[in-house]
């Protein structure tokens, strides 16, 4: 299976990214439907472990976009799991100095190039027998998670490993660490500056900077920032917008009846 998120940065777009939270297979494949080009499975703060991901993986597999995990830290056994699974994104949280960096690396990339173990579960199914893991070290992303202060500090250094694909910026955990107010669509200057500076040392090394956004109106603003791969809030969000939204237009519109 060719990555649709590699074939969308080479055409020169940006990736609309989806967030699963809710364990379900269902969920995921209504999801996987809508027009995204990923879908990413987040084991860190949503509600997922491993079998629910694998049945969410099912559930998307007849549609054409890439699946991808959050992971819950960037400890070799998930990540090998994950990728065994058949998830061809890995985003990693809190990755901090170019030596974390190396370590996630070294955890997704089969030997030589890394120390991943051999055994592609349910990945076999994405390539014909015995190709996957001939493929599996260029075709699958990796964005390690720039997300604290320490990491903003070590920028160059964590962007200069090789093998990772690009950063991902978790905005809530970046301006916390700033000493701000976690939130999601951030307008502080002092953190719309640290933006522009991963975009342009991303630009340098040909990396694509992703960013989660709480939906459409930040999406689209970060594309025209600069970033690649934009993330539309999660699905249990989404849905609890929606539902807000519906509720309060049926109550404005029923005459004080409701």
């Amino acid at each position: 299976m060719a990555n649709k998120v590699k074939e969308v940065w080479a055409s020169g777009k940006a990736v609309v990214n989806a967030w699963l939270a809710i364990p379900s297979g269902f969920s995921a494949e209504v999801i996987a439907q809508c027009g995204f080009d990923s879908v990413t499975v987040d084991m860190q703060h949503g509600v997922q472990d491993y079998q629910s991901m694998v049945q969410c993986f099912q559930a998307m597999h007849g549609h054409p976009v890439t699946p991808m995990v959050r992971v819950p830290w960037n400890e070799p056994g998930i990540v090998g799991k994950v990728l065994d699974a058949g998830a061809y994104g890995v985003i990693c949280p809190m990755i901090n100095t170019k030596e974390e960096c190396e370590n996630l690396v070294a955890y997704s990339k089969y030997p030589p190039r890394g120390t991943r173990s051999n055994g592609p579960i349910r990945s076999g199914m994405y390539g014909s027998a015995g190709t996957y893991q001939q493929t599996a070290n260029e075709e699958i992303v990796l964005l390690p998670m720039m997300e604290t202060k320490t990491a903003v500090e070590n920028m160059e250094s964590i962007l200069d490993v090789e093998g990772i694909n690009g950063v991902y910026i978790g905005p809530s955990d970046l301006g916390f660490s700033y000493g701000l107010v976690p939130k999601l669509d951030r307008e502080e200057p002092e953190i719309l500056k640290i933006y522009e500076k991963i975009i342009k040392e991303c630009g340098k090394r040909g990396l694509y900077p992703g960013i989660h956004c709480s939906g459409a109106v930040g999406a689209a603003k970060a594309i025209n920032m600069g970033f690649k791969l934009v993330t539309l809030s999660n699905e249990s969000g989404l849905m609890a917008t929606y539902a807000r939204m519906q509720i309060a237009e049926t109550r404005k519109n029923s005459n004080g009846k409701a």
